[in-house]
């Protein structure tokens, strides 16, 4: 359970970054609203990605895995579709780029500061 505090808080954290750097694009009405779409598409992503996942494969294994980032754009877009007006993308490849930042980002603070904070306990 703490593990997915802990996923949905850095998640926050990520896409709080991305609506700063790409505001008319990607945009979140305010913290609450972020918080909220980090806890649905950690919803998304627990629930739907693994189904997408396998209806996939074949494409995912021809693209060495950059598939990927096509279906967490999709969850993102499905994630702005479920929230309305507080979260909205404004097209297909913002998602993707969101996606691929989200990857990134996310892996940086797990790296390099999640860990670490682990390993003090």
């Amino acid at each position: 359970m703490i593990n997915w505090i802990i996923s949905v808080f850095v998640n926050t954290i990520v896409l709080m970054v991305i609506d700063i750097i790409f505001r008319p694009s990607f945009h979140l009405e305010s913290v609450g609203a972020c918080l909220l779409a980090s806890v649905i598409l950690s919803i998304f992503r627990i629930f739907i990605k693994p189904i997408l996942v396998i209806l996939t494969l074949p494409v995912t294994i021809v693209t060495l895995g950059l598939f990927l980032f096509v279906i967490n754009a999709i969850l993102l877009e499905l994630t702005s579709a479920v929230m309305g007006d507080a979260f909205t993308i404004r097209n297909f490849g913002m998602a993707l780029i969101a996606s691929v930042i989200i990857s990134v980002l996310t892996l940086l603070i797990q790296e390099f500061v999640v860990k670490p904070l682990r390993k003090k306990d």
